[in-house]
């Protein structure tokens, strides 16, 4: 880990935007260049504890996602839509965590057109495994106090709203 700066590089930014005449831009590019950084610091500390399991982000959401599910599997295209992210993403990952047999690819029973991703048993422990460690080492500690999780979560839920996540109450 790098040794911290003197001073916060995206204030100083902000900073410079303003001074180069563009203080009505300021505000918006110290938003999103804080939150695509504070993105780069949550994903860096969740590849910490999944890159010794053999996982990477995304292979991480897929088995847990169906691990959710009744009955360990989903349509592929049912997968991407959840996740949202492209078809080509969830096959790719469907590709790498079926040659470890951590998933498998079954034919649906009523619609041949489809094919489903179904949860092994090695899958399901290692999705179990996995979310422990990540619940005891980033998501119980995320970085933030507590009084400020839920303001955030709203802000970003109207974000992602109105970029056309989800229609519904985010119910925070």
């Amino acid at each position: 880990m790098p040794s911290p700066l003197p001073q916060d590089p995206i204030a100083e930014a902000r900073r410079q935007w303003s001074a180069h005449g563009w203080g009505e831009y300021a505000d918006g590019m110290a938003a999103i260049t804080s939150v695509i950084r504070a993105q780069q610091i949550f994903l860096a500390r969740v590849e910490e504890v999944l890159k010794p399991l053999g996982l990477t982000f995304a292979r991480y959401e897929l088995l847990t996602l169906l691990h959710f599910t009744r009955t360990g599997a989903l349509p592929m295209a049912k997968a991407s839509a959840r996740l949202q992210v492209h078809p080509t993403s969830v096959t790719n990952a469907v590709d790498r965590l079926e040659a470890v047999g951590l998933v498998r690819r079954t034919p649906h029973p009523t619609d041949r057109r489809t094919t489903l991703v179904e949860l092994t048993p090695e899958g399901h422990e290692l999705s179990l495994r996995a979310t422990q460690q990540l619940n005891e080492t980033v998501f119980g500690e995320p970085g933030l106090a507590d009084e400020d999780l839920e303001p955030l979560l709203r802000i970003l839920a109207r974000l992602r709203q109105g970029a056309g996540d989800f229609d519904g109450e985010a119910n925070w």
